[in-house]
């Protein structure tokens, strides 16, 4: 997929863990887990929004467009 969820990084520089973060936002363990590791098929913006309220970042800190060798062929 061509969007990188860096969601680790972000925890890792507020100094928080994953459970503490799933506290705040009001979600399970397991949900942010599978946020964490890319393994989800879209996000709602409900909790994009209390991610980066907490984490106080922006959207773009959390995910990264990186287009694959697949998707640079399709457009040529």
């Amino acid at each position: 997929m061509a969007i990188i969820v860096r969601l680790d990084r972000m925890l890792a520089d507020r100094k928080m863990t994953s459970l503490e973060l799933s506290e705040h936002i009001g979600i399970t363990p397991v949900n942010l887990s599978r946020l964490k590791t890319g393994k989800v098929r879209g996000i709602r913006f409900s909790t994009l929004n209390a991610i980066c309220k907490t984490l106080k970042c922006q959207p773009a800190d959390i995910l990264e467009y990186a287009p694959s060798d697949e998707e640079d062929e399709k457009e040529s």
